[in-house]
């Protein structure tokens, strides 16, 4: 009986769903677009706003432009109106034909003349030269039109706005209309029209109101919603102006709006990028007292560094300045129980980076597939067995000679040990190559005192300009350091010695800055041509890493680069990507174009913008705001940025 009973349900169950499926099939077979959109009701009684009957009821006042100025602005006629709250605008526009518009110009131009002879004969100068000038301008946009330059549109601009009480109906009305007002715009509430101009405004295509305005093609582009992104802060320094607006833009590459500090910056050659990056240290210089650090691929910014009363090194096979890739400094951490800082000595952190630049160095140009994790081990504990050697560890006291100190204006300081040395590190490999018995490790040994030869300054190596204790150590509080590479051959002398600088540069001049903005110096790090480094996987690494942990030290890491395809086509690099708020595109190859638009999904307009694009010009992201700069250096400045080897041998 109870299983009788279960069937008997379950049969009941289906009958009941067929009937739920056919009355929602009947449903959507009989009603139409307007029936699905269309709220519970429209209370039409009132001449001058709609009752919207819904589960939330609201009111509804329906406009139309009366009277618009004699000029406008593109792409910002009505934007009040756009931006104005809860509100929907519809612009109805339908082309003029030729020989009708043609006819009506003519005979306003008798009109206009004939006006034009009354005035003259009653005296009216005023009157008459006002009419004069509207009579010569209707004959230009005639002989325009005849010419095919112009065409003539009827346009109808209708809103609706929406409330839930008639109290704030009527103050947003009074609002609108006075917003309205300051650029000649006159609005006027459809009286009696409430019903048809409120379907007017929704999607269904029909305009009910025949309230038309005359426009040329060029007058008609001002009332498209375009709106013009804004980019810049309150503080800063200025580097250019917007285009589509003529203010100028304040950049603060430290604001407490950004997510984080870094930039990018992808530009052909010779769109402006070099000229861009001077303009922006030399003027943060200046203003803002940010202290830079160019890592120069090209030895493009000695001059600014000449300028700015900064630094310039060279480093080439010919110099005698040596920057040791172990140097090791103390850094200050913020506790995160009592907030204060407190010196650390991260030796682990440092072995790793130490072992990343000797990795790639072993790889060589042609990143050699001998070099394995083996490698690696072997590298990194001889690394690490150098620094044991020097007494170094975690405490801050064992980087100091414990029983030297020197003077420093008046301070008594502790006088560092000498570092380890790259020279140092291959005597303990030959020395453990000797003393090895597992045979799975002579081949490593062997190709390591092998390929590294060519670093060491006992052999007279021809890439041993980073081996000894360096000979340079940077000036706190210098304007602008420069670090010019470019006297090194490009294919691997000059990415490797972008790595190794890399890692100096956070030793040296990113870990000394405090953790606490308030006590923080705002630096910035440059990467020039950074493409060079992609092909090498710890150099990337160590460059992911930097962009990440920058923000944390009050540091604003910069990257340049004219080849964004290579950073494209290798997903680890684009971490880089993705930790920089800040981005600059100048002018682009067709060829890279494509990849910019997928990435930063950039609209069609504003990819091919950036192919036409001049120099000094280009698409300035900071967030999630755009703009179209234009970099404005002056004369003054151009003195030392212009980069273009014809234009400075005639200077």
């Amino acid at each position: 009986m109870g299983k009788k009973q279960k069937q008997k349900e379950e049969l009941q169950e289906e009958i009941m769903q067929e009937q739920k499926n056919e009355e929602y099939s009947s449903l959507f077979q009989t009603k139409n677009i307007k029936d699905i959109i269309s709220p519970s009701g429209i209370d039409a009684s009132n001449l001058n706003y709609l009752e919207i009957i819904s589960h939330t009821n609201r009111l509804a006042r329906s406009f139309f432009v009366s009277t618009l100025p004699r000029m406008g602005t593109f792409p910002s006629l009505l934007r009040d109106m756009y931006e104005f709250g809860d509100m929907n605008v519809s612009v109805y526009i339908n082309p003029i034909q030729e020989a009708r518009s043609q006819q009506e110009l003519n005979r306003t131009i008798n009109e206009l003349e004939t006006e034009r002879l009354v005035a003259a004969d009653k005296g009216n100068i005023n009157r008459e030269a006002v009419l004069a000038q509207k009579k010569y301008e209707t004959e230009q946009l005639r002989d325009e039109i005849a010419a095919g330059f112009n065409k003539m549109f009827e346009a109808s601009i209708i809103a609706t706005m929406f409330a839930y009480n008639l109290q704030d109906l009527d103050k947003y009305t009074k609002l609108l209309s006075t917003e309205m007002s300051k650029t000649q715009i006159g609005i006027k509430s459809a009286w009696a029209m409430q019903e048809e101009a409120f379907k007017s405004n929704i999607p269904l295509n029909k305009n009910l109101i025949n309230k038309k305005h005359t426009f040329d093609r060029n007058s008609m582009a001002t009332v498209f919603p375009f709106t013009s992104s804004e980019v810049g802060h309150p503080s800063g320094v200025p580097i250019g102006y917007n285009k589509q607006t003529g203010t100028p833009i304040l950049f603060d590459n430290f604001h407490s709006s950004l997510t984080n500090y870094n930039m990018v910056i992808f530009a052909k050659s010779g769109a402006g990028k070099s000229v861009t990056m001077k303009t922006l240290i030399s003027r943060s210089s200046v203003l803002m007292g940010i202290e830079s650090l160019a890592l120069d691929a090209e030895g493009e910014y000695t001059i600014v560094a000449e300028s700015l009363g900064g630094i310039n090194v060279v480093i080439s096979p010919t110099s005698k300045t040596v920057i040791n890739v172990f140097d090791l400094e103390p850094e200050l951490v913020k506790d995160e129980i009592t907030g204060r800082e407190r010196p650390m000595l991260s030796v682990e952190n440092k072995i790793e980076d130490v072992t990343q630049a000797l990795l790639t160095m072993a790889k060589g140009s042609t990143r050699s597939k001998e070099v394995n994790e083996v490698t690696k081990q072997i590298i990194a504990e001889a690394v690490a067995e150098e620094y044991e050697a020097k007494g170094i560890n975690s405490n801050i006291n064992s980087l100091y000679k414990s029983d030297l100190t020197q003077i420093n204006e008046g301070q008594i300081e502790k006088e560092k040990k000498e570092m380890p040395t790259i020279g140092s590190w291959y005597k303990r490999i030959q020395k453990k190559a000797q003393e090895n018995e597992n045979e799975d490790y002579k081949s490593h040994y062997s190709y390591l005192l092998k390929v590294m030869k060519q670093y060491i300054r006992e052999y007279n190596g021809q890439m041993a300009y980073f081996d000894g204790q360096s000979t340079f150590d940077l000036l706190d509080g210098a304007p602008f350091i420069n670090l010019d590479i470019s006297s090194l051959e490009e294919r691997f002398a000059r990415p490797l010695a972008q790595q190794i600088l890399l890692s100096w540069i956070w030793e040296k001049f990113v870990k000394k800055n405090s953790e606490d903005r308030r006590k923080a110096k705002q630096k910035r790090v440059l990467v020039d041509e950074a493409w060079m480094l992609l092909p090498y996987p710890e150099a990337v690494d160590f460059l992911n890493k930097m962009a990440r942990r920058a923000r944390k030290r009050n540091v604003s890491l910069a990257i340049i680069s004219q080849r964004f395809q290579d950073f494209y086509e290798k997903p680890e690099a684009q971490a880089v990507l993705t930790s920089s708020d800040t981005k600059l595109f100048l002018a682009q190859d067709k060829s890279e174009i494509q990849y910019l638009k997928e990435v930063f999904k950039l609209s069609e307009g504003e990819a091919n913008y950036l192919i036409t694009a001049q120099k000094g010009e280009g698409l300035l992201k900071v967030g999630n705001d755009t703009a179209i700069l234009k970099i404005t250096p002056t004369k003054k400045e151009f003195e030392f940025m212009e980069t273009n080897l014809n234009k400075l041998a005639n200077r």
